[in-house]
């Protein structure tokens, strides 16, 4: 699910809620430490990315480089990071920087006293070289690339690197040429292999497993905060790292992120839920929408509408179509039902879908005008849902991956809002 840039990511809207005024922060704790003795863990299969599978990651990374006349690529830390070099790293002003050369082994850069930590998730053969406090890291770099004899080619940096970074490098390395490194990162991440798949896989029934637990537990009064912590504990004891639990109950489903209005279940509300974990290092991304008690026929005829417009999505998804095209078939669809047009309320106000993997959201996505032509490996979610403000809204999302043969299914969808769950 997308999140708008002035609005407060899933991970911390759930924070926000729960640090509202006499938001019955007793019963978030109790919802907190549920019985959770039925459940065991289920990541028994997960396997790690082995060493094999990151050597031909750099392998294919520098063949495309090399057709794009790219000398070297600049990373900064991050899951691009970790998919090249396994480093687990965060960002701070002390700059630790991965440059994957077009021939050779990679080299981390980072300051001296950090280097034995950095050491500990090198995944790599990698060259190590260190800053000290009174040095200019880009001038480290900078080094790092005129010893490789790369100082005359263009630098790629990848899309998350911060300004300083970028602008450093052009003051250390003077006539560097700056690009964009998307088409050999993107190039790389967004064909997933069949270790990656099969973790996503993974993440998807630690999800579905915790909602299965979940769903029966959900009781007239709660908050959605309340919701999402006894979610959070069955995901965790299942196995996975919980990334986000957001339960958007009545009005609030109305609004794809919800409000920070405090809503309680009560009958005939709905509640959207949009969960998901990492397994490995792999995430899942799953809603589900039902009704506390009896459902209205408005109610069943919207969720019927949104289940037909994830099949007509998974239905546009082939081989060679682009990704926009996949939103415009659910965006026509929903117009001869009387929604929008385009991304007008009532209906579907965001994108179809967007990529995942590593990150909950990455490129590409299912939006109007993306022109990236669907290959096999790359994966997305597929959430057209319908939004009706002020009312309440419906959102089923399940991922999918592309396969030569077309879109399979990670979770397979529910077929009625009698059986939300799937």
């Amino acid at each position: 699910m997308s999140i708008p840039s002035n609005f407060p990511t899933r991970r911390h809207l759930l924070g926000a809620a729960a640090a509202l005024p006499l938001l019955s922060f007793g019963a978030v704790l109790r919802a907190a430490e549920p019985d959770l003795s039925a459940l065991s863990d289920i990541t028994g299969a997960a396997r790690p990315i082995d060493a094999a599978e990151r050597a031909a990651r750099l392998t294919r990374a520098q063949a495309m480089m090399k057709a794009a006349g790219i000398g070297a690529v600049l990373l900064e830390p991050g899951s691009s990071m970790i998919y090249f070099t396994g480093v687990r790293w965060g960002r701070s002003e002390r700059l630790t920087a991965a440059i994957l050369p077009v021939e050779g082994e990679p080299c981390i850069v980072t300051p001296f006293f950090e280097e034995p930590s950095v050491r500990e998730t090198l995944a790599v053969p990698a060259e190590v070289r260190v800053w000290q406090e009174d040095q200019n890291p880009l001038a480290v770099v900078a080094g790092v690339l005129r010893d490789r004899k790369l100082a005359g080619r263009p630098v790629a940096v990848e899309e998350t690197v911060r300004f300083f970074a970028a602008d450093g490098l052009t003051r250390a390395l003077p006539g560097v040429t700056i690009v964009s490194a998307n088409p050999v990162v993107r190039g790389c991440r967004m064909i997933k292999t069949p270790a990656e798949i099969a973790l996503m896989q993974i993440a998807t029934d630690v999800t579905l497993a915790a909602y299965h637990w979940t769903k029966p537990r959900v009781e007239t009064g709660m908050t959605g905060a309340e919701i999402g912590a006894l979610m959070t504990a069955a995901t965790r004891k299942l196995g996975g790292a919980p990334e986000f639990a957001l339960a958007l109950i009545g009005e609030a489903s109305a609004y794809p992120h919800g409000s920070r209005e405090v809503h309680r279940v009560a009958d005939g509300q709905v509640v959207l839920m949009d969960c998901g974990c990492t397994v490995q290092g792999y995430q899942s991304d799953i809603s589900r929408s039902w009704v506390h008690g009896a459902a209205s026929a408005d109610q069943r005829k919207t969720w019927d509408q949104v289940a037909r417009g994830q099949q007509v999505a998974f239905a546009a998804a082939r081989i060679g179509a682009t990704a926009g095209s996949v939103d415009d078939a659910v965006r026509r669809h929903y117009e001869t039902l009387g929604y929008g047009p385009g991304y007008a309320l009532p209906g579907l106000s965001h994108r179809t879908g967007h990529g995942i993997g590593m990150d909950g959201h990455e490129p590409v996505n299912l939006v109007r005008g993306e022109t990236t032509r669907l290959a096999a490996g790359m994966c997305f979610s597929d959430e057209p849902g319908i939004y009706n403000p002020g009312r309440y809204g419906i959102r089923i999302e399940d991922c999918f991956h592309m396969t030569d043969a077309g879109p399979r299914w990670f979770s397979t969808p529910p077929q009625s809002i009698d059986a939300p769950l799937g």
